[in-house]
């Protein structure tokens, strides 16, 4: 299967921005792919988020985020849509 050939769902995408992580500003990178968002901080941190249908979201795998972070990310991301 190629990319081409892959429909992703709507609003999926990469976003970067800044987060405050460990007291200091970092990179955060965020792939959203159907209701998992692939999460890299820092380059040196990987975690995946799962939205669920309540619109909360749970960390499912990687380095654990704070939940601060998580809300930021969360609201980065997703915006108003949940």
């Amino acid at each position: 299967m190629t990319d081409q050939e892959t429909t992703p769902a709507e609003k999926d995408g990469k976003y970067e921005f800044k987060l405050f992580y460990s007291e200091r500003e970092v990179n955060c990178r965020v792939e959203k792919e159907q209701n998992t968002l692939h999460v890299n901080i820092d380059d040196n941190i990987d975690a995946e988020l799962q939205i669920n249908n309540d619109g909360t979201i749970t960390q499912i795998s990687g380095t654990t985020i704070p939940p601060s972070s998580i809300e930021f990310i969360k609201k980065h991301v997703l915006g108003h849509e949940v």
